[in-house]
């Protein structure tokens, strides 16, 4: 296993401080993966991608075990109609797996959107390009390396099963 992946080289080459984590085994929740990493699971960030049309992507960040507001991203981006990227999409477009996406060291620039949840906690987590692993950042170095991104409320409370 090597000790970088494309995200945490993509990090380097903007001086960004981050170390990387390897899981021990396969991740099957936000709240393992948390547990694992000594974090709570809010500190955990996920990168989702939706399809706005063909060719066309939009990532959102967010933290932990929120999910993304439909009717409140739709009317931020004027779009009726939006859908998540499939597997395949995911992998075509940001170069990464389902489960190891990031915003960084991706093949092409995307239009990132970052849930205020994100912003909320010191230091956060987010994919590192290769599954079952992460990067873990500072929250503000998460800012500075990003560059200009879309800060909004995306999130609504995950719904209890």
């Amino acid at each position: 296993m090597e000790d970088s992946t494309s995200v945490t080289r993509a990090l380097v080459a903007l001086k960004i401080p981050h170390r990387l984590f390897r899981h021990p085994g396969p991740v099957h929740s936000v709240e393992q993966a948390a547990r694992e990493r000594g974090q709570k699971p809010e500190q955990v960030v996920r990168s989702i991608v939706f399809r706005l049309a063909q060719n066309n992507f939009v990532m959102v960040l967010i933290a932990g075990t929120l999910q993304v507001s439909w009717p409140t991203l739709r009317n931020y981006l004027g779009q009726s109609r939006l859908t998540m990227a499939s597997e395949e999409e995911v992998l075509s477009v940001t170069g990464y797996p389902v489960g190891a996406v990031s915003p960084f060291g991706l093949p092409a620039p995307m239009r990132i959107l970052v849930d205020q949840s994100v912003l909320s906690q010191a230091e956060i987590s987010i994919g590192s390009g290769e599954r079952y692993a992460t990067v873990i950042l500072r929250t503000e170095d998460l800012r500075k390396a990003l560059g200009p991104v879309e800060i909004d409320k995306f999130a609504q409370s995950a719904t209890p099963k």
